[in-house]
């Protein structure tokens, strides 16, 4: 992931680190100076102007720029990078929810950020058995062609990330603190494979302890990134429980695996069965509520005629936006208005159906056929 960084990434750093200013707030902002180097060098008189409070000015000019330059030399070392909500490949799942953070510090596989992803959470202390199932649900979903998402943490979650590891798949890690920390440290072995095959993800600057409230922050962007959010073992007021509310606030499907009532790790997902969300016994309950990988081990088969099944409405309008050339995501949110997880979808059965292909850069591109049947 050796890429230069984004354009005005001193700006960008130096935002994140303004006093008091969270990631809802500086959205804001930005949406009134789209350019970060134009929010910092405005006036009190400019920021009136704009109905923007002359004390924030203050605020902007009171960064600790030694931090910033030591976030600048992190990021100068190999296999890492900053994503801002500037750049093309932030993921269109996370930048739909309103307090998506403004920057993403990245370490390993920046391209997996173009996959559809699953998260998996659980218990930082389950059962042999929730461990066993955690991994194996990985692996079988990473199979399936899904990135697995979860937090690092001991448990269901080092489980999941280890199962889509052995899969040979896809895997992202979203941390609590800064990623030149690793914690637990029983994680090292398993943050630098994640460095090397997956990816590691953290809204914290590098220098950033982990700390009790810095979780619940990492948890929205497990959700965020995600299709769906599967709870594997999970006390009644276990954080993976904090998880799955944001997903569904969010509009992501919540997947529960039902056990034992003689377990008390059984009683959160209980719980979120009793709510609504979605019971799962096996890997096809899960792939069931997300068509597109459905059959991912079934290839297009490439024949004189086209074996390809007739694309429904919703897909055709898809299509129809990619004859006029590559797209992204987020360019197809715009002008369909479908919401980006129907967009990502729909947009991976597409490409298993043979109908596009994704390029890099995290656009897609329309194959050749005819697709108007």
């Amino acid at each position: 992931m050796d890429v230069a960084l984004p354009p005005h990434a001193r700006a960008w750093l130096t935002l994140a680190r303004v006093p008091r200013l969270g990631p809802r707030s500086l959205r804001g902002l930005l949406g009134r100076f789209p350019d970060p180097r134009a929010l910092l060098a405005a006036t009190p008189a400019e920021l009136h102007r704009r109905g923007l409070p002359a004390a924030l000015h203050d605020h902007l000019r009171s960064v600790d720029r030694a931090a910033v330059d030591a976030d600048l030399a992190w990021l100068e070392q190999p296999g890492r990078g900053l994503l801002t909500l500037a750049c093309a490949d932030y993921p269109a799942t996370l930048q739909a929810c309103p307090d998506a953070p403004p920057l993403l510090f990245l370490a390993g596989r920046r391209e997996l950020l173009a996959r559809p992803c699953l998260a998996i959470v659980g218990s930082r202390n389950p059962t042999a058995g929730g461990a066993a199932l955690a991994r194996q649900f990985a692996r079988d979903l990473a199979a399936a062609g899904l990135a697995i998402v979860s937090g690092l943490a001991t448990g269901i979650d080092g489980a999941a990330h280890a199962g889509a590891l052995a899969a040979g798949g896809a895997t992202l890690a979203v941390t609590g603190h800064g990623l030149d920390h690793v914690y637990p440290a029983c994680h090292a072995q398993l943050a630098a494979r994640i460095a090397r095959d997956g990816l590691l993800l953290s809204e914290f600057a590098p220098g950033t302890r982990p700390a009790r409230g810095h979780f619940p922050r990492r948890n929205r962007v497990i959700s965020g990134l995600s299709l769906g959010v599967l709870v594997v073992e999970a006390a009644p007021r276990s954080g993976s429980l904090i998880t799955a509310r944001l997903a569904a606030e969010q509009g992501r499907e919540v997947f529960a695996i039902p056990g034992s009532i003689h377990n008390p790790l059984a009683r959160g997902c209980h719980a979120l069965l009793r709510d609504g969300a979605k019971l799962v016994e096996e890997v096809a309950d899960v792939l069931a509520e997300l068509p597109p990988l459905a059959a991912p081990a079934s290839p297009v088969v490439a024949a004189a005629a086209d074996p390809r099944e007739p694309p429904a409405a919703l897909d055709r309008q898809l299509l129809e936006q990619l004859r006029a050339g590559a797209a992204s995501i987020d360019a197809l949110v715009a002008t369909t208005a479908l919401d980006a997880a129907t967009v990502a979808a729909r947009l991976l059965a597409l490409e298993l159906s043979g109908h596009v292909s994704s390029d890099p850069g995290g656009r897609f591109s329309l194959l050749p056929g005819d697709w108007k049947q």
